[in-house]
């Protein structure tokens, strides 16, 4: 299922008053790994500050540990989906995932993304009926190989070993989300951000999430 988001009230055209930018971020990672709350936090951050946003999620295979995607279109956008080629950034919850969606990050953007690596069962069903011929699994290195051949902007981080730090090992999103700010065109502030996460996330988790994005804005 695919459900698209406009945060200003059904317009998308930018509302008098709101603030200009134009930034695309590719959400990618597996069903149960936080990226619809990474979403929310993202357009509660713009809605609050008058910036213009529209998203478009794919749910349907996210009980399933299924492979998912939020398109995250920040400023002037006449489409929910980012075009090939013209997202900024791309928040990987998982590694293959990145490369998965690889071909909607334009030349040179940006990439933040989780070392985890989940195996589909594609690859592993091959493997374990060739057996005889050795074949390795994908490694994070060769993940990181194909990336290079867009950008050599890529931030790796163990965002499942952060999380741990905060108590909450369900806090891998918003470590990277920490990470991501840091980058020099992200179109929002520290402050604004913080503030919509305690907004969006549960009230007993608020704390571990602060935490989780500290951790991962020292990690750049």
């Amino acid at each position: 299922m695919v459900t698209a988001h406009n945060y200003v009230q059904g317009q998308l055209s930018t509302p008098q008053g709101a603030i200009k930018v134009k930034y695309n971020i590719l959400l990618a990672g597996v069903g149960g790994q936080g990226l619809i709350l990474l979403s929310a936090v993202l357009g509660e951050a713009c809605t609050a500050n008058e910036i213009q946003i529209v998203t478009e999620e794919q749910h349907g295979l996210a009980q399933r540990s299924g492979s998912i995607t939020a398109h995250v279109r920040i400023g002037d956008a006449y489409s929910p989906m980012i075009p090939y080629g013209e997202a900024d950034l791309i928040i990987a919850m998982e590694a293959m995932e990145a490369l998965r969606n690889i071909e909607f990050l334009k030349q040179d953007g940006d990439i933040v993304m989780n070392t985890n690596i989940m195996h589909p069962v594609i690859e592993t069903n091959k493997l374990v009926n060739n057996r005889d011929q050795n074949l390795p699994y994908i490694t994070l290195d060769a993940i990181i190989n194909q990336l290079k051949k867009v950008t050599t902007r890529i931030l790796v981080l163990d965002a499942k070993t952060l999380a741990t730090q905060t108590g909450n090992t369900r806090t891998e999103n918003i470590v990277l989300l920490g990470a991501a700010s840091n980058l020099k065109n992200f179109p929002l502030k520290r402050d604004q951000l913080l503030l919509a996460i305690k907004h969006i996330v549960p009230s007993k988790t608020v704390e571990a999430n602060i935490k989780a994005f500290k951790l991962g804005e020292n990690k750049q």
